[in-house]
């Protein structure tokens, strides 16, 4: 194995002890890996994986991990930034978004094998994601039907939309006429006209009031 500076130090966390030993036997059979603390369920195991000071978290489906004042949640106030994997758990939709809520970055099913988990460990570990393929339209969906996100600066710059033409589409959702916003902006009605067709290309939209309604679902303003 791999000295353990350059391991990745994982901490295990299993109500069953069985599963725990059984774990901790395949995990140091398995390069680059340290298994550098155990718990079960107990009032100690946040302690205990503070002193451990591990980079990833292995957590087994534990019944009360995902509640609101769980273990995964107190974990993460108290290390934030290690990275919590979940095995053994179901294909239960529900469930996978809790978890994400909770700030688990991977999520591997009951029937994963030890060579999986292996893998998934280094995957989280290196800044990755990992979870089901069947699971990954859940989280899309989640996000592309959420009412609460909004796209940031840096996904405005990435669309393309400057800040001028922020101003303008939110003057044209007032109903400004194009000479009204060229005074209010100190712009030529022309100047106005060329940012309008611009946007349009940009939203493959063709007139004024599809295009605000397109930068409105976007998130760029409520």
């Amino acid at each position: 194995m791999a000295d353990s500076e350059q391991s990745i130090r994982v901490f295990l966390l299993a109500a069953n002890r069985l599963l725990r030993d059984v774990f901790v036997r395949l995990l140091a059979r398995k390069t680059g890996l340290q298994v550098v603390g155990v718990a079960g369920t107990s009032e100690r195991v946040v302690l205990a994986a503070i002193s451990a000071n591990p980079d990833v978290i292995l957590c087994d489906s534990l019944p009360d991990a995902i509640s609101d004042n769980g273990t995964i949640r107190e974990l993460r106030r108290n290390l934030p930034n290690v990275n919590v994997l979940l095995f053994g758990m179901d294909c239960e939709e529900e469930k996978f978004l809790i978890a994400v809520q909770h700030g688990v970055t991977g999520y591997i099913l009951k029937d994963a094998s030890a060579s999986e988990v292996a893998t998934a460990i280094r995957a989280v570990a290196s800044g990755d994601s990992v979870c089901p393929p069947k699971l990954c339209r859940v989280l899309f969906d989640h996000v592309s039907n959420s009412t609460t996100w909004k796209a940031g600066a840096q996904v405005t710059r990435k669309l393309g939309l400057t800040r001028r033409e922020q101003q303008l589409v939110q003057l044209i959702s007032l109903g400004l006429t194009n000479k009204e916003i060229a005074c209010r902006l100190s712009l030529s009605e022309q100047t106005v006209k060329n940012h309008l067709r611009r946007m349009f290309r940009k939203s493959g939209t063709a007139g004024r009031l599809e295009v605000v309604e397109f930068w409105r679902a976007q998130g760029f303003w409520t």
